[in-house]
């Protein structure tokens, strides 16, 4: 597996992986995945094998205290699951989250998505609080905060 960052020629390559890994309303435009992809604030890790093989993007935000990661969206490849990759991914993104000085991540997952929540959960993020409506008329979503400390690391496995 090969981690690098987000260049403009992933962008078609993601915003398809997206729409494999995601229905409506939870899949984003590619004009959204573009904006979001190449934001001043964004860090996006690619990960590659025979292709791509998933992606995370956070947004470093400013906030009251300092500064804080938003995961925007991870996406791994229904080829790819089950094999570490996408926590693999949230580590890398975390590290760079860190360095860009965020204290904490912050991230929403839809309240039916049991596989996302419990991925998140095992990855040391907290349930803070329910924000309704979130994905639209019915579409709650959790948010889930993690604090961000020095031994928050980069595996060295690839």
């Amino acid at each position: 597996m090969r981690f690098r960052s987000y260049h403009t020629d992933d962008l078609e390559e993601m915003f398809l992986l997206d729409e494999a890994c995601f229905e409506a309303p939870f899949r984003f435009s590619k004009a959204m995945m573009r904006r979001f992809a190449e934001a001043r604030k964004a860090r996006v890790v690619i990960a590659e094998k025979s292709g791509l093989a998933g992606f995370c993007i956070v947004h470093v935000e400013r906030v009251d205290d300092g500064r804080m990661g938003y995961v925007v969206t991870l996406d791994v490849a229904e080829r790819c699951r089950r094999k570490g990759l996408a926590a693999e991914l949230m580590r890398r993104v975390e590290a760079e989250a860190r360095e860009a000085g965020c204290c904490a991540m912050v991230l929403h997952v839809f309240v039916g998505n049991d596989a996302a929540i419990q991925f998140y959960e095992r990855s040391g993020y907290e349930r803070q609080e329910k924000a309704e409506g979130f994905y639209g008329q019915g579409g709650d979503a959790w948010v889930y905060r993690k604090t961000l400390s020095e031994r928050t690391a980069v595996s060295g496995s690839e």
